[in-house]
């Protein structure tokens, strides 16, 4: 009994250590599980961001890799087209100088055939219509079209750079190898061959009794070169945000300059100055052979007759022919309906200088969150300014609210009495021309079943049409595919909430009287206030009604944040896909555009919309 007892007290660490070893194993295997799920739920998170990113920014990018890609095919096929044996001799006096002008040249041609297309406004309206009920997504590009018009600038910019830059080279070398009086210097020769009659001629300086500077002004190539490259500089340095918020005026003007850029453009290559051997010369005179025979060239007993040079013909009308045709009819058509009779028929002055005007024109037919040009012939005969519609489609006129900023909204803000304290007769009120209406992103609005709104400022106007147009749905008992809006205004100050507090005052009344107050979730912002204002409102904070807006909603101080808010809607419509659709500044689009990609709980989707003028 005793040898049997020691042998279990024995054995028992053994079994210790046995079952200490399987709990160790069994927790390694907790461990790695854990590791391994965490690892699942990472990749699926990862996932879904990548869904999400390829939902709002996948065509963008496909749109944008696209159109490098051209660019770059153009850039190599035509740096290679010249390298052939038929601009050997032209190679001889400029190197590889040639190529280097003359890719740039046919990217220049490719991007000017795309530049003009963003800014056509009515053949915008109308692809996007056509699209609509197709893809959404693909409708959604056509809103980021000055976007694409500002990448396409760019490129016209850098490309024009280089051609520029390649040019002086070449115009460089054409003037040494006309100053190298040496017979035996190949360059020279080539220089000399079509001096007697003009007939063939391969160096475009004809003299050595000149220069680069007096070349560039007295050809039709340097002269137009000169007036495109000016006309581009001034273009492209008054688009600067600074100047066209600043100096609209100053933008507008030189913008136009765009009609002398396309005419230096089309005449550029007239002059026929990057020169090649013809065809019929290659044939009878292979340079890779006959160019060391160069001192014996058309002499009897020789097997090289002297080469014969021409100009390329110009190819620029081609590639742009076409959007300058449709651009010239979209200019026609803002025309005739710029010359059609628009009757104010009510001005209202609001707080923070904002002026509303409800106008009314034969024919007009809107749809929710599109905008207008405006012009007033009394102030300017050729301005036209954008302003989003405040009115809804079921109204019987159509209205804008005008925050006077500028120069021109001051004049019409003057015009319309806003600076008298008396009512203006409505035959001295001033004539208006009324050119749109155009579509935006906020078309889209009813057609996602949950929405978010956020307006920035006066940038609140294409939501009021929206909003309004929702409440005369709800009047008129019309069914509305969206379920649930989501309104956010952020504010600087409290006096520019007065003119829209009476549109979300009559719509939360409504939205009571039916039962229907989960419908609408408003969120206003006050973003700035001075300390005699937030004392008031602190006093009177405790007041059945908001002291600012007089909604029951209470009015929230500082900046929503995004992140909660996504967070919050995306539990609350599980699987959905939310619309998000913004007009303000850029720094708010930047961050509500990555909350859109970041936020994939529950399966929600978010697609972000902004609105561009």
């Amino acid at each position: 009994m005793v040898s049997h007892g020691l042998t279990v007290v024995t054995a028992f660490p053994d079994l210790l250590l046995c079952f200490i070893y399987q709990i160790s194993l069994f927790c390694g295997f907790l461990q790695n599980l854990s590791s391994s799920l965490h690892l699942i739920f990472y990749l699926s998170l990862q996932f879904n961001i990548m869904g999400n990113f390829a939902a709002n920014e996948g065509l963008s990018i496909f749109v944008i890799l696209v159109w490098l890609g051209i660019n770059a095919f153009l850039f190599v096929h035509f740096y290679m087209a010249f390298l052939i044996d038929r601009y050997y001799y032209t190679r001889v006096i400029l190197g590889h100088a040639l190529s280097w002008a003359r890719a740039p040249a046919a990217c220049l041609n490719f991007n000017c055939l795309l530049i003009l297309l963003p800014v056509c406004r009515n053949l915008l309206s109308f692809l996007r219509g056509s699209i609509q009920c197709c893809s959404r997504t693909a409708a959604r590009q056509l809103d980021r079209n000055l976007t694409f018009h500002k990448l396409v600038a760019y490129m016209i910019a850098l490309h024009t750079a280089i051609h520029i830059i390649a040019h002086l080279f070449n115009f460089e070398r054409f003037m040494d190898s006309q100053l190298m009086i040496n017979s035996s210097y190949l360059p020279y020769v080539l220089s000399q061959i079509g001096n007697n009659d003009n007939t063939s001629y391969l160096n475009p300086i004809r003299s050595n009794e000149t220069n680069p500077t007096i070349v560039m002004f007295t050809t039709i190539a340097g002269l137009t070169g000169v007036v495109i490259t000016l006309a581009l500089i001034l273009i492209i340095t008054s688009s600067m945000e600074v100047i066209r918020r600043s100096y609209f005026e100053v933008f507008w003007f030189t913008h136009h300059l765009f009609i002398v850029f396309f005419i230096g453009l089309v005449l550029h290559g007239v002059g026929r100055i990057v020169r090649g051997q013809t065809l019929e010369s290659v044939a009878v005179h292979n340079p890779i052979k006959c160019h060391r025979h160069f001192e014996t060239w058309g002499k009897n007993g020789t097997n090289c007759p002297e080469p014969a040079f021409a100009g390329n013909p110009p190819m620029t009308w081609k590639w742009v022919v076409g959007p300058m045709f449709l651009y010239v009819c979209e200019r026609l058509v803002r025309f005739y309906r710029s010359q059609q009779k628009v009757v104010i028929t009510k001005v209202v002055m609001h707080p923070s200088k904002t002026l509303e005007l409800q106008l009314k024109k034969k024919g007009f037919k809107m749809e929710v969150g599109q905008y207008v040009f405006m012009q007033c012939p009394s102030i300017s005969q050729l301005e036209w300014h954008p302003f989003t519609l405040t009115s809804a489609p079921e109204e019987d006129h159509f209205s804008v609210h005008i925050r006077i900023v500028g120069d021109w909204t001051q004049a019409l803000y003057t015009a319309c009495g806003g600076d008298k304290t008396v009512v203006l007769d409505a035959w001295t009120l001033p004539k208006v021309a009324v050119d749109g209406p155009f579509g935006t992103a906020s078309e889209d609005v009813f057609r996602y079943e949950v929405v978010m709104l956020v307006g920035a400022g006066i940038g609140v106007t294409p939501f009021a049409s929206v909003l309004k147009s929702v409440w005369y749905k709800h009047v008129q008992e019309n069914n509305v595919f969206t379920k649930k809006i989501y309104f956010y205004w952020l504010c600087p100050e409290t006096q520019a909430f007065e003119w829209f507090a009476d549109l979300l005052q009559s719509l939360e009344r409504q939205m009571t009287e039916k039962n229907m107050s989960d419908f609408l979730s408003y969120n206003i912002y006050l973003t700035r206030w001075k300390d005699a204002e937030a004392a008031h409102l602190r006093v009177q904070y405790e007041a059945e009604d908001d002291p600012i807006t007089g909604l029951k909603q209470k009015t929230r101080y500082g900046k929503p944040n995004w992140d909660n808010e996504f967070s919050t809607i995306a539990t609350q419509h599980p699987g959905s896909k939310v619309g998000v659709f913004l007009c303000g500044p850029t720094a708010l689009a930047t961050a509500l555009g990555k909350q859109c990609i970041s936020h994939t709980e529950s399966g929600t989707e978010f697609i972000f919309n902004k609105e561009n003028f």
